[in-house]
C-alpha cells in the first residue's frame, strides 16, 4: 500500500463513540444478539477476489462472524442483454457478476442497489443486477421492477431473528433511472422546488419501515445521497431531520452513503445516525490524487441488536488501498492494527 492516513486520526474519529452505556433491557432477559457489520459503499469493479490482496483473509473473517453484513452495490452488473452504457469514460461504473461472487466471499449478505450507478446500465441492467443477485441469494433492497418493489422492505431470516433493509436514493438520479408505477428503476427520494423532500415520497420510505417493523423485523434504513450542500463531507440538516423520522418510524438504525467519506454520525431516542459510513471498496479510474485521504478511510460498524432495537457496536478503522490495479485503483480495505471504540444506546 501506498497511503495510510495516520492511525491517531482513526482513533479521534472513533473514540468520540466510546463508552457510551449500557445495552437496553432486552439483554437483560437474556435474548440472544443479533450481530450485523454495516459497511461503507462498495463501488466495485473487477474480481479483487480472484486478485487477491494482502488483508484480505482478516476481513472476511471478521465479517463471517456476524449473521447480517451489509454495504451498497455502487455498480451495474454487466451480462448479455443487461443494456448499453448510460454513461462513458472513468464514470462508468458497470462490472461483471463475479463481483457479487467476491463480495459473497467476503461475508456480505444484503447490499443496496439504490444508487446514482444502478442505471448506468440502463432500465435492463437494473434488472439484470437484481437477477444475479437473486441467483446467488444476496437479499437486497432499492431497486425493483416498478416502484413497489423498489420501495419494499427486503427481509433476511437468521438464528436471531429477522432483519430488513429498506433503501432509497436521492441527487444525481438521471431521467429514466427513478423507479414508477409501470417501470423498472431504483427508489428515489425527490425534493421540490424549495428544496424540501417530497412528501409522497417520504411517506413511502416510513411506510416500508412500518412495515418491517410490525413484521417483527430489526429494521435498517439506508439513503444514497448526492444532494451535497455545501460539502460532500456535510451532512445536510434536511437529512438528519430524515433519518430521525425513520427511527420514529421503527427504524432501529440509519445508514448513509453517497459522499466518498466518512460523515458526522449522531444517536437519536437510542438509534445510531451513521450519515456517512464512506468507503468499503472504492475502485475508481480518475487520476491519482482526485481523491483526497479521507475517501481512504472508514470503519466497519460491528453492531448487535435485540428486539429490534440497537445494543452496542465495535467500531473497527480501516484503510483501504489507493494503488492503481489497471486503469482502477485497487482500493481494497485492510484493517489497522490499533484498538477500536465502542458505541452503545444508554447514553446517546
Amino acid at each position: 500500500m501506498r497511503h495510510h492516513p495516520d492511525r491517531r486520526q482513526l482513533l479521534g474519529a472513533l473514540g468520540a463513540f466510546a463508552g457510551l452505556g449500557v445495552a437496553p433491557a432486552a439483554m437483560a432477559r437474556g435474548c440472544s444478539p443479533l450481530r450485523v457489520m454495516l459497511l461503507g459503499q462498495s463501488l466495485i469493479q473487477q474480481d479483487l477476489c480472484a486478485i487477491g490482496w494482502p488483508g484480505r483473509a482478516a476481513i472476511a473473517d471478521r465479517l463471517h462472524r456476524a449473521d447480517v453484513v451489509f454495504t451498497d452495490l455502487e455498480t451495474a452488473i454487466d451480462v448479455p442483454g443487461a443494456g448499453a452504457p448510460t454513461r462513458s469514460g472513468e464514470v462508468l461504473h458497470a462490472a461483471r457478476p463475479e463481483v457479487i461472487d467476491c463480495l459473497r466471499g467476503l461475508g456480505v449478505t444484503m447490499v443496496t442497489t439504490a444508487n446514482n450507478h444502478a442505471w448506468d446500465l440502463g432500465t435492463a441492467g437494473i434488472m439484470a443486477s437484481i437477477a444475479e443477485l437473486d441467483r446467488r441469494g444476496v437479499v437486497h433492497a432499492g431497486s425493483g421492477a416498478d416502484l413497489a418493489s423498489a420501495a419494499a422492505p427486503a427481509i433476511q431470516s437468521t438464528p436471531h431473528g429477522k432483519f430488513a433493509l429498506v433503501a432509497a436514493a436521492a441527487g444525481a438520479i438521471r431521467e429514466g433511472a427513478a423507479a414508477t408505477a409501470d417501470r423498472p428503476g431504483v427508489n428515489e427520494l425527490r425534493r421540490n422546488a424549495d428544496g424540501a423532500l417530497e412528501p409522497v415520497d417520504v411517506e413511502r420510505v416510513l411506510c416500508a419501515i412500518r412495515s418491517a417493523r410490525a413484521a417483527g423485523a430489526t429494521v435498517l434504513m439506508c439513503l444514497h445521497n448526492h444532494y451535497w450542500e455545501p460539502r460532500p463531507a456535510d451532512t445536510p440538516a434536511w437529512q438528519r431531520d430524515f433519518a430521525r423520522a425513520c427511527v420514529d418510524a421503527g427504524a432501529a438504525a440509519f445508514v448513509g452513503h453517497g459522499a466518498p467519506m466518512m460523515q458526522a454520525h449522531e444517536f437519536y431516542r437510542g438509534a445510531p445516525l451513521f450519515h456517512g459510513l464512506g468507503n468499503f471498496i472504492f475502485q475508481t479510474r480518475k487520476a491519482d490524487g482526485v481523491y483526497g485521504a479521507e475517501t481512504w478511510r472508514s470503519m466497519i460498524v460491528d453492531a448487535r441488536f435485540a428486539e429490534g432495537r440497537f445494543i452496542d457496536a465495535q467500531l473497527i478503522p480501516i484503510v483501504l488501498d489507493p494503488a492503481k490495479a489497471g486503469e482502477f485503483s485497487l482500493g481494497v480495505p485492510h484493517l489497522v492494527p490499533v484498538a477500536t471504540a465502542k458505541l452503545s444506546a444508554g447514553r446517546g
